[in-house]
């Protein structure tokens, strides 16, 4: 994999050989997290799937290597989907396959709102929402209001770095051995601004009216994001698949990769029209 740095917008990402006709696979992280928690599915995809696809990963903007805001307003979701979108067109790239985790679901979505012709294919493994409305959900959008307090505090634009998560293949959900290193490297004031963000979900009507062939992957015992939300995103997005890992939690992309791989390729070849 090629490293670069999208200097117009400060992405760091990576890709492999790109080459014309073939089917281009966009991989999206989430929150806190950065573009080396895909390290194992470039491998997976470069050897296994050889010759295959092109493979595209990077730092989300305040994460990683890529460069870091210091309002609240720069972490919006549409301009995450602006930074992806202006990438590919850099990259002269007109039609991606999406495979998101997490936070990275609504980033996702949000291109999908804004360039839904550009998608062939939209993979969502455990993808944020919160389609039932809990009160726990309630309870923490009062308490991230308080991140407002950041604004009075001085801001440092240095860049992160990547986190090693081959030492967290099989970590937990609340695992503090991966959720420390990961916050103190994309900083705390980015990680509330972004959780804040978060918490201005997609809506049932906004599912909807996607049409693009859609798969959407959750570990049963998740206890970060309920499985149930999943199911309801499934029943709203017309033309998707549902599958559960039953042994796996809201980090299954750690857990699960040989597993997960095999779904991404396996949900392409039967949308392979759709890449045209």
């Amino acid at each position: 994999m090629k490293e670069s740095y999208f200097k117009n917008k400060g992405l760091y990402y990576r890709t492999n050989n790109f080459e014309k006709g073939r089917p281009t696979l966009v991989f999206i992280h989430g929150l806190s997290g950065s573009s080396s928690a895909w390290i194992p599915y470039e491998k997976i995809f470069n050897n296994n799937y050889q010759n295959k696809y092109n493979i595209l990963t990077y730092d989300i903007r305040g994460h990683g290597m890529s460069k870091k805001y210091p309002n609240y307003k720069d972490y919006k979701i549409k301009n995450m989907a602006e930074d992806l979108n202006d990438l590919l067109t850099s990259l002269d790239v007109s039609k991606v396959s999406l495979i998101s985790h997490s936070f990275g679901a609504l980033i996702a979505l949000e291109y999908i709102k804004l360039n839904e012709e550009n998608v062939s294919s939209n993979i969502l493994l455990s993808p944020i929402s919160d389609l039932n409305k809990n009160l726990s959900t309630k309870f923490l959008r009062i308490i991230l209001k308080l991140s407002k307090i950041f604004n009075l505090f001085s801001f440092n634009p240095k860049k992160g770095g990547h986190v090693d998560y081959t030492k967290h293949l099989n970590t937990t959900d609340w695992d503090i051995k991966r959720i420390y290193p990961d916050i103190q490297n994309t900083t705390l004031r980015t990680y509330l601004y972004c959780l804040r963000q978060s918490l201005g979900l997609p809506s049932k009507e906004l599912l909807r009216k996607i049409k693009t062939p859609t798969l959407i992957v959750h570990g049963l015992k998740d206890t970060m994001v309920s499985v149930k939300n999943s199911i309801i995103m499934s029943k709203n997005i017309k033309n998707s698949e549902f599958f559960i890992f039953p042994n796996a939690d809201h980090f299954a992309i750690f857990s699960n990769i040989q597993e997960i791989s095999e779904a991404i390729d396996s949900f392409l070849n039967k949308n392979k029209k759709t890449f045209s």
